[in-house]
């Protein structure tokens, strides 16, 4: 049975896999290019800040697009705009125009995911949906990984690496246009707002907007960190290719071992784990390229599952309906975090040093850690915790939420709610069923 879902699925595997190199090439490339033109760390801070500006606008406004023209019309149109801003980049080379192309990408790239999920929800059961989207996972990552070994044979000060980006993103639309599938179907879900996600599962609110801020340090200024290090682009593809494999092999040991033990435990572990790994790389020169590597792709594996374990740690706690209503406001606040965190970084190392890169990598994980640790004191772990940190929700759901615009008013949260309350109530899904 899984066979054949996933010989149905085989050409959207196949285009978000190429979607993923794409995604990986881009955001180090345009840090190297920005570095060589001399745009400044803090502008190019905000230059890729403005991915995840689109990226938080293409989840909360774009889903109304595509329920109008459907998901592979939408498929289509998200990919060309995609390719075009890739293009822009190359032949108007200005921080302002890139800033604004920045923004675009985010935006369809977001909608792209949006589709590539909602697809797979269909295409899934409660039996097998954490598979699929382990498998799904493992490809986006390899398209991570692929495309910064990709990058590492061109040259960024070129026309030419820009023009392959483009070229990957026109080839993924060839399978999806030429399969058939069925599109997702809608239901009703009940709304979380974020007021209310706060006050049931603070711990989860503040891992996705920390790690969130995170990734977009590594993702956006890990390159311009590399280049300051004195790394050559070959170098810096394979520095920032050991930071998503080490993610990429953790994910699944790390989410079936969190359903065994205390997921806020897992959570201390990897962020205290994560931090302790930063600090040993805010140590390290150009000369240790080796240990550089090796140290990089443990912060990697540490802090990448860190995201998904705080989302399966919020659904230990919600009810099945507010799963996708939490999800969304997840989804939010991670955004905002983005968008935060790598003009932050850019601005500690301008007008700092270059190591506040990693020594405030090491001091947002030691807060996870630290708050990690603190909320296993105040509140009993979840009953009946069974579900997988890399699970989705069920299919629908995922579709009907994304595809309502993701913005429930910021409203007042149930009185009286309280922990316990909020412990008991809460129905726990079993394996495959969380977002």
């Amino acid at each position: 049975m899984l066979k054949q879902q996933l010989r149905g699925i085989s050409s959207l595997l196949t285009s978000i896999t190429l979607i993923g190199i794409c995604v990986g090439m881009t955001s180090t490339l345009l840090s190297l290019r920005a570095t060589i033109e001399e745009f400044g760390t803090l502008v190019t801070g905000v230059i890729m800040s403005a991915y995840f500006i689109g990226f938080l606008f293409g989840t909360t406004r774009a889903p109304k697009d595509i329920r109008r023209v459907g998901y592979i019309r939408a498929f289509g149109g998200l990919a060309a705009l995609a390719a075009f801003t890739i293009l822009i980049q190359a032949i108007w080379v200005d921080p302002i125009v890139w800033f604004v192309m920045r923004f675009l990408t985010g935006f369809a790239i977001s909608a792209i995911f949006v589709i590539v999920e909602s697809w797979l929800n269909t295409m899934a059961d409660n039996k097998n949906r954490g598979t699929l989207l382990s498998v799904y996972l493992v490809l986006i990552y390899g398209g991570l990984v692929a495309g910064q070994l990709v990058l590492g044979v061109t040259d960024p000060a070129g026309f030419v690496a820009f023009a392959i980006v483009a070229l990957l993103i026109n080839v993924a639309l060839i399978p999806i246009l030429i399969s058939v599938t069925v599109e997702p179907t809608t239901h009703d879900t009940k709304s979380v707002p974020i007021k209310t996600l706060i006050k049931l599962v603070p711990l989860g609110v503040a891992n996705a907007f920390i790690m969130q801020a995170c990734y977009a340090m590594f993702y956006g200024i890990g390159p311009v960190y590399a280049i300051t290090l004195g790394l050559s682009v070959p170098e810096i593809s394979l520095f920032m290719a050991a930071f998503i494999l080490g993610g990429m092999i953790s994910q699944a040991p790390i989410g079936l071992l969190s359903d065994r033990l205390d997921r806020r435990l897992m959570i201390a572990i990897c962020a205290g784990s994560g931090a302790l790994m930063a600090l040993i790389l805010s140590q390290l020169s150009s000369d240790q390229i080796s240990w550089i590597y090796l140290f990089v792709g443990l912060l990697g594996a540490a802090i990448l599952p860190l995201y998904s374990l705080g989302m399966a740690h919020t659904n230990d706690y919600l009810e099945k309906d507010q799963m996708v209503g939490a999800t969304s406001s997840i989804i939010k606040i991670g955004g905002v975090g983005s968008i935060i965190g790598a003009p932050a970084v850019a601005a500690l190392m301008q007008f700092g040093e270059t190591s506040y890169f990693f020594y405030l990598l090491t001091l947002l994980t030691l807060m996870v850690c630290g708050y990690s640790l603190y909320r296993i004191g105040q509140r009993k772990r979840a009953e009946g915790q069974t579900h997988s940190a890399f699970a989705m929700v069920s299919p629908g759901q995922t579709s009907d939420e994304l595809l309502t615009t993701l913005a429930e008013d910021l409203g007042d949260p149930d009185e009286d709610t309280d922990d316990q309350t909020a412990m008991t109530s809460g129905a726990i899904l079993k394996h495959g069923d969380n977002g």
